[in-house]
């Protein structure tokens, strides 16, 4: 690998899309990356994201990016049925990779990658919210001060904008079907449920009901109604491995107000995680998040968010935390360590969510799959 990380992105759109919004602004921000190639599903406009976007190679086919002598690192960020497919052409090519959450379409698909992953190199799924600064703040809280105390529960509420008014784009349309697997229970509850892991520890039993409230939707751009059949509402109750209740609603459609709020509640205190202002609606994963504080009986709550510093300060909200997995993820290489959220760790929050599924369908507590 050169001094600077080459990066070869998958789904490189020159008009629109994740890869366009996050990742690209991410990457100029840190001198330690460089973008070498890009590839989408047609030639012209491939070429054009290359003359866009400064990168000296555009390429139709993955396989061929992924083995290009100038790619250390390849990023996917194409939908999600494709992910699995795209992961495996990477990695056979010794390549490096990130890909975007969900990590599969499937349970079973994300442990077949995680086996062939356990090759060389550094696989980081995209479950970023875990280093924001406010949720960073609280868990050096947690731990460190022991600000809580003991925690005794996790109460959480996240509501989504999408789908609101029962209208959504064309680009979108495919997460109203289930077997994509890329609806409201994985994409807002795996980033949700994640980020609480990473403060509390893994979910090992929930009991939860899925249910589908909003059944059609209406294409913005051609008015067609489509029939809705992923979830988009969750509610789920859950104990962790050192038996802290957990009690969650996250869904999607809110007309009004969309937000997030994570509060822990403690034996000597208590911390609250919500986002603020207009980006809460996008999820956790892409808002401005604050960080309150109670640390005492009846005292008043205090704000305790990290002033926001550096390269990140300046960047968009849904670009701040996919820049600070990059920063991780370029220390992690240059010192051979492995704390960036892994594929492993993308099969566990699959492994939630399957428990998830299943309890909704049988009625029952289901156990998280170790």
């Amino acid at each position: 690998m050169s001094d600077r990380i080459r990066v070869g992105i998958i789904g490189a759109n020159p008009d629109r899309g994740w890869a366009t919004r996050a990742h690209l602004p991410a990457l100029r921000a840190l001198p330690d990356y460089e973008l070498t190639a890009v590839g989408t599903s047609r030639r012209e406009s491939a070429e054009r994201a290359a003359h866009l976007f400064g990168a000296n190679h555009a390429f139709t086919d993955a396989r061929e990016l992924a083995e290009h002598p100038d790619v250390d690192l390849v990023v996917i960020t194409v939908k999600v049925p494709a992910h699995a497919e795209l992961i495996r052409a990477a990695v056979a090519a010794g390549k490096h990779v990130y890909s975007e959450w969900p990590l599969t379409r499937t349970t079973a698909e994300a442990e077949a990658i995680v086996a062939v992953a356990a090759a060389p190199g550094l696989h980081v799924v995209g479950l970023q919210a875990g280093l924001a600064p406010a949720v960073q703040r609280a868990r050096t809280l947690m731990v460190n001060s022991r600000y809580v105390g003991k925690v005794v529960s996790v109460t959480v509420y996240a509501a989504r904008g999408k789908g609101a008014g029962g209208r959504i784009p064309q680009w979108a349309a495919y997460t109203l079907d289930r077997d994509n697997g890329a609806g409201m229970l994985e994409v807002a509850g795996g980033h949700t449920l994640a980020t609480v892991e990473s403060l509390v520890g893994p979910l090992t039993e929930v009991s939860a009901e899925l249910a589908i409230r909003h059944p059609l939707a209406i294409i913005d751009e051609t008015g067609e109604r489509i029939s809705v059949t992923s979830p988009d509402h969750l509610l789920l109750t859950g104990r962790t491995d050192t038996g802290i209740p957990v009690s969650a609603h996250i869904h999607d459609g809110k007309v009004t107000d969309g937000r997030t709020r994570i509060e822990i509640s403690g034996t000597d205190g208590d911390l609250v995680i919500v986002s603020d202002g207009p980006s809460g609606a996008g999820g956790i994963q892409m808002s401005d998040l604050r960080l309150l504080g109670s640390n005492g009986p009846g005292r008043a709550w205090q704000d305790l968010t990290p002033e926001e510093t550096g390269p990140f300060a300046t960047l968009p909200i849904e670009s701040r935390n996919v820049a600070r997995l990059y920063d991780r993820l370029a220390s992690d290489l240059r010192r051979n360590l492995h704390l960036v959220p892994s594929f492993g760790t993308g099969l566990h929050v699959h492994r939630v969510l399957d428990a998830i599924r299943r309890s909704a369908d049988s009625g029952r507590r289901e156990t998280v799959e170790a």
